[in-house]
């Protein structure tokens, strides 16, 4: 089967798990230098997005967890 773009971002949204922080700027780089530096568990790559900073000065991202493959 032709999987089309669209069917991979949707496949992609449907498997993927999204946690998303709030945390203070020196506690949000300790978090993802952390996630990055961690080994793929069950199978799963975790994936830093959407890093910004919210108008009270704390950072605000988050964290996909994508299917390794194999």
């Amino acid at each position: 089967m032709l999987v089309r773009s669209s069917d991979s971002a949707d496949l992609i949204s449907d498997t993927s798990q999204l946690e998303i922080f709030t945390l203070p700027i020196d506690a949000a780089r300790c978090k993802a230098r952390e996630i990055i530096h961690q080994f793929p568990q069950s199978g799963f790559i975790p994936i830093i997005e959407n890093w910004r900073q919210r108008p009270d000065g704390q950072i605000e991202f988050a964290i996909r967890h994508l299917p390794a493959s194999e």
